[in-house]
């Protein structure tokens, strides 16, 4: 399981290198992120990316890492492995693939 984890955090890594060097090309400007406590509370980051989800649950770094922004309270935002598909487990509707959320974002359609 490990591996194929592994695996698949290393396909998302790539489609996330081709994201940041396509927001970087087409002058898609970076914004600086927020995350949010686990009571809705929201908290600046001293990060800037690109928000994968209109929720803001997830980003993308202009360091080129994936961060999750649900948070402990007082918690500090940290890179994760990158899933190929955000929201998996969740209910109908919440999941999407990693791919088309980019695809998402570089259009403008995440706000």
């Amino acid at each position: 399981m490990a591996a194929s984890q592994q695996r698949e955090s290393r396909q998302a890594q790539a489609l996330i290198d081709a994201f940041v060097v396509q927001a970087v090309t087409g002058e898609l400007a970076p914004i600086q992120l927020e995350a949010r406590t686990l009571n809705g509370r929201r908290v600046r980051t001293k990060l800037h990316g690109w928000y994968l989800r209109n929720d803001h649950s997830a980003a993308v770094g202009t360091d080129g890492r994936y961060y999750h922004l649900t948070i402990m309270s007082g918690r500090i935002v940290t890179p994760t492995d990158p899933p190929l598909v955000l929201g998996r487990g969740a209910k109908d509707g919440e999941a999407i693939d990693l791919k088309d959320a980019l695809s998402r974002a570089l259009a403008g359609e995440v706000a």
